[in-house]
């Protein structure tokens, strides 16, 4: 039986330049959803996988704008059909500040889930800094017991296991099942990639307090200076990397 809990970070320059690229995709293995860091789904997507839309900074729940209106169309499209929201994309660095988020929260996404019994909230996702961790936990006390349904975070880094306690360590403080929205190895070094890849991924499979997990990214280009090269899920020419082919059909994934 397949373990469904990968999500699949599509970059919005895939729609804009490759959106024909997608179709690679193997819809029938471990991959259970699709995000793209905005409100608006792919339509390339073609409904094949759930998508999941994020309001990640606080200008895109602002009423009347383009994305309030695509966030709240694609909720609405979604009839019945359960449907995962996510709330901010490393806030701290916007910067949002924990108390601006919390009101937000409470006037934009807490009403979805009230209004539509479909929809369940994932959290803002925080770098896995101090300076995350420190964001993170006035919001969660600021909102009280209007919590997520989901806890979003983030890892970067080059150690499994310093990544798993992590993990662990934020599901025993908030009690609450984790979405890790964003999580990669930063080594160049692309064997040592493919271990923490498939460590991470087999680990988080047999973890019932993790939801759903997205290793970054599938992009034609590297975002940044900070990302791995090794750790790419495409290709410049917008094919997948053997790394994002052994993600797409590989259960487990072995080292």
């Amino acid at each position: 039986m397949v373990i469904r809990k990968r999500c699949l970070l599509w970059d919005y320059t895939n729609t804009r330049d490759r959106p024909g690229a997608i179709d690679q995709l193997n819809f029938n293995g471990p991959f259970r959803s699709v995000a793209n860091w905005n409100t608006w789904a792919p339509p390339e997507l073609k409904g094949r996988l759930p998508y999941y839309p994020q309001a990640r900074t606080p200008a895109q729940l602002q009423d009347g704008s383009e994305d309030y209106r695509n966030f709240q169309a694609v909720i609405g499209a979604a009839g019945s059909k359960p449907i995962k929201v996510l709330f901010l994309n490393e806030p701290e660095r916007i910067p949002c500040s924990p108390q601006q988020a919390a009101q937000l929260w409470r006037q934009k996404m807490l009403p979805l889930r009230r209004g539509h019994g479909n929809v369940k909230l994932v959290g803002p996702s925080c770098a896995s800094d101090d300076a995350g961790h420190k964001w993170l936990r006035e919001f969660m006390g600021a909102i009280g017991g209007d919590k997520p349904d989901f806890l979003g975070c983030h890892w970067y880094g080059t150690d499994a296991g310093a990544c798993k306690k992590y993990l662990e360590g934020l599901h025993n403080e908030f009690k609450l099942p984790l979405f890790v929205s964003e999580i990669a190895s930063i080594s160049r070094d692309g064997n040592q990639v493919n271990a923490f890849t498939a460590d991470m991924a087999d680990w988080m499979d047999h973890q019932g307090f993790v939801e759903e997990y997205a290793f970054f990214g599938c992009m034609a280009h590297v975002a940044d200076n900070f990302v791995s090269p090794a750790a790419q899920l495409m290709a410049p020419d917008g094919k997948f990397t053997p790394l994002m082919k052994r993600l797409m059909n590989d259960q487990p994934m072995k080292k």
